[in-house]
């Protein structure tokens, strides 16, 4: 134990928010220092790894045949356990710059939904990666933390984070999740559906970054009247004749091509809060709906979820870093840590 504590002064404590589209690092006493796409670029052959975050998501699409690129992460679960492994080692090495004797402890940001195996796939991964002791928290809890909700208190705070790979709702109180539900509906479905929608409407095949800048520039989740409709270019390959070509595209058809997976989200919410305790329920009625995780920034989504739900509705200040400020919090607060860590 004295061990430990005389480790612990020397090392820099990190927390992880590892997610589907990107992972987020926050050192104790520092903050976020690291903010890069969660993607590794490997050798077929060798499987040695290439790149790994920023300058792997550059090569997505554009690999030649002997190297690949991969998301490790798919739908919130890790999906490649080694590669994983690659990734979490790269970015811890690369924050902590730590001795051979030094190792950090590590909190890490998870899906609520997740499964004890998955569970323990991200721990081994960590510990592989040099971690002396790792804690897990749902990433609903953490983004609440991380928002400033009262998470302590006896009342009822709804979070609902809208990430790359799921959408976590829930409902906290009492440093617990009351109620929770979790669907793999977020920002990767929302851009396979803008694939999907250009591919059958204009026979054309378009590469994920052109359509990640398609949803960040077009996409919204409902409709205004009183605003001049986007336009955008768009580049791909032409699936009858093969060759590249240009199209335009509008706002309204994106908003089209998001229906579905838009619909999912407010489905999960309505489900939650027709399972939230009456008295909870009271207070989410006051208190509102938090929205935090990168499909908080699609544009009117707040307005939408208020329209659907007649319920105030607030955007985290910073909901691109929500989970990973609220895992951060937890470095400096070891006994909630352990009450409300699942593993």
């Amino acid at each position: 134990m004295l061990f430990h504590n005389i480790v612990g002064l020397f090392s820099n404590d990190l927390a992880i928010d590892l997610g589907t589209a990107n992972t987020l690092v926050y050192v104790k006493g520092k903050g976020i220092v690291c903010d890069e796409p969660s993607v590794v670029v490997i050798k077929k052959d060798s499987k040695k790894t290439v790149a790994v975050g920023s300058e792997a998501k550059r090569m997505l699409g554009k690999t030649p045949s002997n190297i690949m690129a991969i998301r490790p992460m798919k739908d919130g679960a890790i999906a490649d356990f080694d590669t994983t492994g690659e990734m979490l080692k790269y970015f811890i090495k690369k924050v902590h710059n730590r001795r051979r004797y030094v190792s950090p402890r590590v909190i890490i940001g998870v899906p609520s939904g997740i499964t004890q195996v998955e569970q323990r796939a991200v721990k081994d991964a960590a510990e592989a990666s040099g971690a002396r002791e790792v804690y897990l928290v749902e990433e609903p809890m953490a983004a609440a933390m991380g928002v400033g909700l009262p998470v302590g208190e006896p009342f009822g705070n709804m979070i609902v984070d809208i990430g790359g790979g799921t959408t976590d709702v829930a409902i906290i109180s009492i440093d617990g999740v009351v109620y929770s539900k979790v669907v793999k509906v977020g920002g990767d479905k929302m851009d396979e559906a803008i694939m999907a929608y250009i591919k059958r409407r204009y026979n054309l095949m378009i590469g994920e970054t052109t359509t990640e800048q398609i949803k960040i520039e077009l996409g919204s989740a409902c409709a205004a009247a009183d605003e001049e409709k986007r336009v955008k270019d768009i580049k791909g390959r032409d699936l009858i004749s093969g060759i590249p070509k240009t199209i335009t595209v509008n706002e309204d058809e994106i908003l089209e091509a998001l229906a579905e997976p838009i619909n999912v989200i407010l489905d999960t919410i309505k489900v939650a809060l027709e399972n939230t305790p009456p008295e909870l329920a009271a207070d989410i009625v006051d208190r509102g709906i938090v929205l935090a995780g990168g499909g908080a920034l699609l544009r009117r989504i707040d307005l939408l979820v208020k329209q659907e739900t007649g319920l105030p509705i607030t955007i985290a200040e910073n909901p691109l870093t929500a989970v990973v400020d609220g895992v951060g919090k937890m470095l400096d607060e070891l006994e909630m840590l352990r009450r409300i860590a699942i593993a």
